[in-house]
């Protein structure tokens, strides 16, 4: 039996299935129909129930050999996709009559499905695009089955769609709404939420270095950052728009607020980062405090600085988001969301928060990449 290599996903996956079979019926219509064979009635699944068993079977079994990990990997994408596929798809129509094995054997796809990202997750690339390809897919695996189990339980179940509707709706209501997104997309993030994370993250940065230079300014700054850190954005976000109106300027100022004092902390902690050894060497050299500055402490402060930037990054779209329930023009993510709950659109909520979601991964995204390309020689860099 040297051939064989079982895992605990593919034996679990197995069992759930034979107690699935054992339990009969899938969903209502199709345990009404078997109760009365004279009947007609149309129940799901079809001639699709016995290959979702065999499949499922076959799939484990082949992923318990011995096989390359390409090969196993590959199975079981397959396998715990189709066989998710053939749920969802069987269930379409007749939302809410799921049984027992219908939630048993979307359980064993699940299984197989962790069972290929644990394979992906133990091959060691050969290259770095290998490396990087394994980087992408792995995340892209586990974020598709956190949608797929979403969406089979939503119809399965049958929860109102007002309570949680399923992916499905809110890719559909997104790709209908494209425009008023893009108009939402524009007044919050290229407006607010840019704008005021250039403007505070860069005063932020500035003041770190004006309090770096002068003690008593870091006595002072540092404990007023901390406070002012801690205040609620629905206790700014009102002034704010006392003060700047009702469009994206006031908006940008709670941006600015919010991201200036994460910044300022984490700058003034990474301009002290340096050893003393180092700014020995410096001062033996005769170098300035901004030959000193420049050269040393603030590559050494790099990693401050870019986690602050990350941190900001979603910082700002909260803010701005925030910031637009308490006054805005008729566009605005934060005005689209509580107008259309207000509504009961809840799949328009949820395509504003799916895209609010995507921008700001997006975000953080092209900060981390900058971060790697100027930070490459810092340890943790290399060490990736």
């Amino acid at each position: 039996m040297s051939w064989l290599k079982p895992s605990w996903q593919a034996v679990t996956a197995i069992v759930l299935c034979m107690i699935a079979a054992v339990l009969g019926a899938m969903s209502a219509p199709e345990a009404a129909a078997l109760a009365q064979p004279a009947s007609s009635v149309d129940y799901p699944y079809l001639g699709t129930k016995g290959l979702m068993f065999g499949l499922l079977v076959v799939t484990a079994l082949v992923s318990m050999t011995r096989i390359p990990p390409v090969i196993e990997a590959m199975v079981l994408f397959v396998g715990a996709h189709w066989i998710a596929w053939l749920l969802i798809s069987g269930i379409n129509g007749f939302e809410g009559t799921a049984l027992a094995p219908f939630f048993l054997l979307l359980a064993a796809a699940w299984l197989l499905g962790w069972r290929c990202v644990s394979v992906l997750s133990a091959m060691l690339p050969t290259s770095r695009w290998a490396a990087t390809a394994l980087r992408l897919i792995i995340p892209t695996i586990f974020g598709a089955w956190i949608l797929i189990i979403w969406e089979a339980v939503t119809r399965g179940a049958g929860i109102p769609f007002i309570l949680l509707p399923p992916p499905s709706a809110i890719g559909a209501r997104i790709a209908n709404s494209l425009p008023v997104l893009a108009a939402d997309v524009r007044q919050t993030i290229f407006k607010a939420v840019i704008f005021g994370y250039i403007v505070g993250s860069g005063a932020g940065f500035l003041a770190a270095i004006a309090a770096d230079r002068v003690p008593f300014l870091r006595r002072g700054l540092l404990p007023i950052g901390n406070m002012v850190s801690a205040l609620p954005i629905i206790g700014v976000a009102p002034i704010m728009v006392m003060w700047f109106g009702f469009d994206w300027q006031s908006k940008a100022a709670v941006v600015i607020i919010m991201t200036f004092f994460p910044m300022l902390v984490n700058t003034v902690a990474g301009l002290a980062a340096s050893g003393h050894m180092e700014r020995d060497l410096m001062r033996t050299y005769a170098s300035s405090y901004w030959q000193t500055l420049f050269k040393l402490r603030l590559p050494a402060a790099a990693p401050f600085i870019f986690n602050a930037l990350k941190i900001n990054s979603t910082l700002a779209l909260i803010g701005a988001i925030v910031a637009e329930f308490f006054g805005t023009p008729v566009v605005g993510m934060g005005f689209r969301i509580s107008t259309e709950v207000g509504r009961m659109n809840i799949d328009m909520v949820w395509a504003e928060i799916a895209v609010a979601a995507l921008a700001g991964s997006v975000f953080y995204g092209v900060v981390a990449l900058f971060e790697r390309a100027v930070t490459f020689w810092h340890p943790s860099v290399r060490g990736g």
